[in-house]
């Protein structure tokens, strides 16, 4: 019951307080307005400079009907194809390359001597370029430098990083698997190669496939002159003898013939992939050299300052006439 009129008689002290001490606070809170006017004076102005990417969904020309069914190079990608994308902006990658390009220690005002020189050079990085992804699935590429020009160039060197970093990624892995796939490819070309040599070999010394073999045989049933019995005698041995061999020699080159040519698609993938640069991003928007500063917002750095101040004055005076009461009362 009695508490509304102890809120209102604590309100009432309170204002009073203030207004009794009003000239300290408002010399605080004017000072503090002073100071921070002067520093967000003194204060580098950047300027920032935005580039927009869509991921691709697909980064491979496919050679099968299967793969990539779903996917094709006019595609945007998803979600997924997103969150890796952003992986790739803030590796190493790309952030050693614009480290080294635009020579961001002197940028960025860093002592090459330093012993903490990497990590003041990865806060500066992160405050000053930052990668996000949109609610729509894209990529904003987001540069801040007191240089709008350059802000500009280093946006859009990320922007063409993207394919550089990937593709070599990608290479990496893709590479292998096409030398693997080349050996392959070189064994069984060799094996056919050797296998054609050693069935030219045995025709050579007339042995003949199963069907020339039963004509052979018919022709030597129906000669008629010694001579030529005797020849296609010869023959018919000279098969039997190898004929098996031969057979055999033909059916593994069927084999080599026809397991090259299911390889072939496989190879062909291989080598798109290891050997081609592909297009890993859509550009929705380059970035442009920024005519207006983005930081610092002098206004809103005043204020912040100044009303800081007054909260400031005004609890220390509440503590200090807290204590000189405490300590009054320990006196009596």
């Amino acid at each position: 019951m009695n508490m509304e009129p102890d809120l209102n008689e604590e309100r009432q002290n309170l204002i009073q307080f203030i207004w009794e001490r009003r000239k300290i606070i408002g010399i605080i809170t004017g000072i503090a307005a002073v100071v921070s006017l002067v520093i967000s004076l003194l204060l580098t102005p950047l300027y920032r400079s935005t580039a927009i990417v869509f991921p691709t969904a697909t980064s491979t020309v496919s050679f099968s009907e299967q793969r990539n069914a779903k996917a094709s190079a006019m595609d945007f990608g998803e979600e997924e194809q997103a969150e890796q994308l952003v992986q790739i902006l803030q590796s190493s990658r790309i952030k050693d390359r614009l480290i080294t390009q635009f020579d961001l220690y002197k940028n960025y005002d860093i002592d090459s001597t330093d012993s903490e020189k990497h990590f003041k050079l990865n806060k500066k990085y992160e405050n000053h370029i930052q990668f996000n992804r949109t609610r729509y699935g894209s990529i904003t590429i987001e540069v801040l430098d007191k240089n709008p020009i350059l802000a500009a160039e280093m946006a859009n060197t990320i922007v063409d990083l993207i394919d550089t970093v990937k593709n070599q990624m990608v290479q990496e892995r893709t590479k292998i698997a096409f030398d693997i796939n080349k050996r392959k490819k070189t064994m069984l070309e060799d094996q056919k190669t050797d296998l054609l040599f050693r069935l030219d070999t045995l025709a050579s010394l007339g042995v003949v496939s199963l069907e020339g073999r039963a004509n052979l045989f018919q022709a030597y049933t129906a000669a008629k002159n010694p001579a030529d019995r005797d020849f296609f005698k010869r023959k018919v041995d000279l098969n039997l003898q190898y004929g098996t061999l031969f057979d055999n020699l033909e059916m593994q080159r069927n084999e080599k013939i026809m397991k090259l040519a299911d390889f072939e698609v496989a190879y062909e993938q291989a080598e798109s992939d290891a050997n081609t640069l592909f297009n890993h991003k859509f550009i929705v928007e380059r970035a442009v050299v920024a005519d207006k500063k983005a930081k610092p917002k002098r206004a809103i750095v005043v204020l912040v300052a100044t009303f800081g101040a007054l909260f400031f004055a005004i609890f220390f005076l509440l503590i200090r006439e807290r204590i000189r009461e405490l300590l009054a009362k320990e006196k009596e």
